[in-house]
């Protein structure tokens, strides 16, 4: 049973969740029987303290690891692989497009697989695309040639061109300045509410957490357990002005910064005492 989603089965469940590492030295427990539910239509993000295993539970929700126990069920179906309505937006733009083709030509290599009506619809769904991460006049550029902001709108467009229902993305904005970043949260925001996408978000920013999500999940203690799960109950649209200066906005940061400093201070304690 998932609280949030009563009796209904939920779009994405983690049940149970654990992952172990074993070495010559020791075996390492990540997380052990993490428990929640995604809805469908959710901006879910992820936060807690680094090496908590915030990354390694987005790749198993996208089918990238195997869990040691447990399971992901996506739609009613165990995910065992990657499923082709998920798709994942890694940390590092560089790996989610490539540098040998144009800015066209990787948002159209998303469709190379996918059933479409044809070459001009294809065509037309590309330009669309370019133009709405508003990189229009830039088609024909390499990657090398852009900004890392500009290329992450090219990892964000070519995941759109496949029609994703899921959207994972881990610390996407992490690489960028404070306001290439500001700009690609709003343009997610933006994208998530008109395509109608769930999302899954990986970050270590509190504040990104609470101005992008409808909820926040924290991971919090060795191994690694849900220590909150709290709804964003910020209204839409939100801007990063006046959503940021809400009452709400600055309760569920100060809720979600204790939990992750409390965490630290107790790893703190626990390797001084060793």
């Amino acid at each position: 049973m998932f609280g949030r989603e009563g009796g209904d089965a939920p779009f994405i469940a983690v049940d149970g969740l654990t992952k172990r590492y074993a070495s010559r030295q020791r075996a390492l427990t990540v997380f052990e029987g993490l428990r929640f539910a995604i809805g469908e239509g959710e901006f879910l993000t992820i936060v807690g303290p680094s090496g908590c295993g915030k990354s390694t539970l987005l790749k198993m929700v996208a089918g990238l690891v195997r869990p040691t126990e447990g399971t992901v069920v996506f739609r009613g179906r165990a995910v065992n692989a990657p499923p082709p309505e998920m798709i994942y937006v890694f940390q590092q733009y560089e790996k989610s497009v490539f540098p040998w083709l144009t800015v066209r030509e990787n948002v159209a290599f998303g469709l190379q697989r996918r059933q479409e009506p044809g070459s001009a619809a294809k065509a037309q769904r590309v330009e669309q695309l370019i133009r709405r991460v508003e990189l229009h006049g830039y088609e024909d550029y390499y990657p090398n040639q852009l900004s890392g902001g500009m290329q992450q709108r090219v990892a964000l467009a070519r995941a759109l061109a496949c029609h994703p229902s899921v959207l994972l993305m881990d610390e996407p904005f992490s690489a960028v300045d404070a306001l290439t970043r500001a700009n690609l949260q709003q343009l997610v925001l933006e994208l998530w509410q008109e395509l109608k996408l769930t999302v899954v978000f990986v970050t270590h920013d509190v504040d990104e957490a609470v101005f992008l999500s409808t909820r926040v999940v924290a991971l919090a203690g060795a191994p690694a357990r849900v220590d909150l799960d709290v709804p964003i109950g910020l209204a839409h649209p939100r801007d990063q002005v006046t959503s940021r200066e809400q009452g709400e906005f600055i309760t569920r940061r100060r809720e979600l910064f204790v939990s992750i400093t409390r965490q630290q201070a107790r790893e703190a304690e626990a390797e001084a005492a060793r």
